[in-house]
């Protein structure tokens, strides 16, 4: 049975990959983003007339993710095109946006987005990648993710989750008012605890840099990645 983490063991967890293992951030950043957007492209096929992906990203790690599994779906023939209301004076954000606009990857004008009065503006899009707020988000949701998130609630576009659904507490879940029903989570390093209440259609796990030897150490028992893969699916 795959162990769910806490908060504060997700932190924990973190912080020994980068300081006990030595993994810098920008490594584990593109390690996790192509694991995402290898398990999108898995259960995702493309074709002619559903490749368009809108990536909302948001200013921290769980936004990095997101624009690395941009450039990666590009690479894999899906169109990609990014949302990112709040970015963040950082050389390693400002490198992986540079490479998704390298890559002739769209970035959209926010007001786009944020002047949108209903949920047609996401119909154009075949998937939603939400990599807005992470595992050390705290309820509630503040701006400029306020109308973005009232956005995906109420979209029928299927939406991929990275590590945990944005508006979320990462330890109980949704908020009681009601948040985000992704159709896939792509949960990175071990599952959080918010994913026991997951009920959508793909979980998938991206992570296969863990160490043995910190598995262990928090007890993860993780199941075993097959052959090359990068992901393996939980449900």
């Amino acid at each position: 049975m795959v162990k769910y983490l806490n908060q504060s063991e997700a932190i924990n967890v973190d912080k020994d990959l980068f300081e006990r293992y030595r993994f810098s951030v920008d490594q584990l950043m593109e390690l996790a983003g192509q694991s995402c957007a290898i398990a999108i492209a898995k259960s995702y096929s493309l074709s002619e007339n559903s490749n368009k992906v809108l990536v909302c990203c948001g200013p921290g790690n769980n936004g990095g993710d997101g624009l690395v599994c941009a450039r990666h779906l590009k690479h894999f023939g899906y169109s990609p095109q990014i949302y990112y209301p709040k970015r963040p004076s950082n050389v390693l954000y400002e490198r992986l946006l540079h490479q998704c606009v390298e890559n002739d990857i769209p970035v959209l004008e926010n007001q786009c987005i944020e002047e949108a009065r209903d949920v047609t503006i996401l119909q154009e899009y075949t998937i939603i990648v939400d990599a807005l707020l992470g595992f050390s988000f705290k309820p509630p949701v503040r701006e400029p993710f306020v109308h973005i998130i009232n956005l995906l609630k109420s979209t029928t576009v299927p939406i991929c989750s990275i590590d945990i659904p944005s508006g979320w507490d990462v330890e109980n879940g949704p908020p009681q008012e009601g948040g985000i029903k992704p159709q896939m989570l792509i949960s990175l390093t071990a599952p959080k605890l918010c994913a026991s209440k997951f009920e959508g259609r793909f979980h998938y796990l991206g992570g296969r840099f863990m160490p043995k030897k910190l598995e262990m150490q928090y007890s993860l028992d993780l199941p075993e990645y097959v052959g090359t893969d990068l992901v393996i699916r939980l449900q």
